[in-house]
């Protein structure tokens, strides 16, 4: 078996007998292309399954110079390709299987905003809606789509990509709850309770309505396409820039922020992981370290250092 015929046959597997998402397939083919490509004209690239362990050590050698969670991710997916021969031939060994790969990824803080830089950037966009007076051009509809966006992502704390996968029918436009399925299409119901962002939201709808059609998505570009992820990003960036911010803000930053705002506003952290659809209550604690200005207060009016009276030397 070739690599290409793997690659091949894996891909298939991962696609109709696993249905995973297109943006799994998509990483998995460009980190199992790159190996192909690594091994292209040498004896393992004919005669895949033969491959030795000192293969797989040269190529992490090859690769060392991306970022470790880069790194992970292209042995993760040469991993799992591996695997599934080993488990379709019962002949074959994964060389996986003797070598021992650790990689550790440095543990860095999400960045967040406060509540005044999120004030900002909602302060510059309704003033853009407010100065534009021709509400028939398009441009007055990409600034209510784009506050809808801003708004739902502060809201809720949904992933982008959450957000550009929302269909009609998720959104209840007349009680605010939105229904978002995560990773591993785990479905979790968001209700938004700010009324001006249920009105925004309805706004949009009112303005796109003739290109949203039953069972499509819900947020569209100008020609009635669903909204990519990267024009949300770029969109993100212009109004950060134009608000004057010089932190670098991203549509995730949103999420990091609606978490740790709401840890500030004393809510349980199960509830918080519950909203942002964590599987495990491990991953929702790391905002428990971002929380300087909580840790500050309870530093300051707790801590039993407050209680010692000490005279000083006269």
């Amino acid at each position: 078996m070739s690599i290409n015929e793997a690659i091949r046959d894996f891909l298939f597997h991962c696609q109709f007998e696993k249905n995973l998402s297109s943006k799994t397939l998509r990483a998995y083919t460009i980190d199992l292309m790159q190996f192909s490509l690594y091994i292209k004209g040498t004896e393992d690239e004919r005669r895949f399954k033969a491959m030795s362990k000192d293969t797989l050590k040269n190529y992490l050698q090859e690769i060392s110079h991306f970022k470790a969670k880069t790194i992970k991710r292209k042995v993760a997916s040469l991993k799992a390709m591996l695997n599934f021969l080993e488990y379709e031939d019962d002949g074959y060994i994964n060389p996986f299987r003797k070598i021992k790969v650790r990689l550790k990824e440095p543990s860095l803080l999400p960045s967040v905003m406060t509540l005044n830089e999120v004030k900002k950037i909602l302060s510059v966009m309704y003033k853009d809606l407010e100065n534009n007076n021709n509400t028939d051009r398009y441009t007055y509809r990409s600034q209510v789509r784009n506050l809808a966006i801003i708004e739902i992502l502060f809201s809720t704390g949904m992933r982008v990509s959450e957000i550009c996968n929302l269909k009609l029918q998720d959104i209840n436009l007349r009680n605010g709850v939105i229904k978002v399925f995560g990773k591993g299409s785990k479905e979790r119901i968001i209700q938004i309770c700010q009324s001006e962002t249920i009105s925004i939201i309805r706004n949009y709808y009112q303005l796109h309505k003739e290109q949203i059609k039953p069972e499509s998505h819900f947020f569209v570009n100008r020609l009635g396409l669903p909204l990519s992820t990267q024009s949300v990003r770029l969109m993100v960036k212009f109004y950060v820039n134009k608000a004057g911010l010089t932190k670098h803000v991203t549509p995730h930053t949103f999420r990091h922020t609606f978490a740790t705002l709401l840890l500030e506003e004393d809510v349980d952290i199960k509830y918080i992981q519950n909203m942002l659809g964590h599987s495990s209550i491990a991953i929702t604690q790391i905002y428990t370290h971002v929380n300087v200005s909580k840790q500050k207060k309870i530093l300051t009016t707790k801590h039993p250092r407050r209680k010692l009276q000490l005279v000083g030397n006269g």
